[in-house]
């Protein structure tokens, strides 16, 4: 099974395929608005107003998984990005990334990659001093750690990268300049 196969729904509930966005080169990313990097956000649209037009699609999935971060329901958070940040790309139903719950895309994404930490930044540090708390074995998996973890996908529908969210915006951006 490939990246195209997967089906998820609109922030409206209708059934979406991943295969609508063959040929792009794609970012995905689990997003919460309460959340210390929900700031990300104006960065996320900056690089899709500049990048779009070359072949760029951003697909923010809500999810409420990490400390409720993500309380409202599909327009609220709609509503919120769009009126606060001024997103223009997709936004689709709120999902779960982990678990049993978890969206099969989120299932292949993570299955097919692995945590590789979150730096040495002070933010990086704070994560992984959080999570050592709350799972010492945090590090062993695969699974989404927090919001705005990203996953970059090549246009043939490869993943190319995956960004943990006390990755530099600067770094996301050059990676996906590359592939554009």
């Amino acid at each position: 099974m490939g990246i195209y196969d997967f089906k998820f729904n609109s922030r409206k509930g209708e059934e979406l395929s991943m295969s609508d966005y063959k040929g792009k080169v794609l970012l995905i990313v689990n997003t919460a608005t309460g959340c210390g990097f929900t700031p990300q956000y104006e960065d996320l649209q900056k690089i899709y107003g500049d990048l779009h037009d070359r072949g760029l699609e951003i697909l923010d999935f809500p999810c409420n998984q990490f400390g409720n971060q993500a309380p409202g329901d599909n327009e609220e958070i709609h509503t919120f990005c769009k009126g606060r940040f001024g997103i223009s790309f997709p936004q689709f139903a709120k999902i779960e990334v982990n678990g049993e719950a978890a969206l099969p895309l989120y299932k292949y994404l993570t299955s097919n990659t692995t945590f590789e930490g979150f730096g040495n930044s002070k933010a990086g540090l704070a994560m992984s001093a959080f999570l050592k708390i709350k799972d010492w074995n945090y590090k062993k998996s695969g699974d989404i750690k927090w919001n705005f973890t990203k996953f970059l996908i090549d246009r043939e529908g490869s993943i190319v990268k995956r960004f943990e969210p006390t990755a530099d915006m600067a770094d996301v951006r050059s990676a996906i300049e590359r592939l554009l």
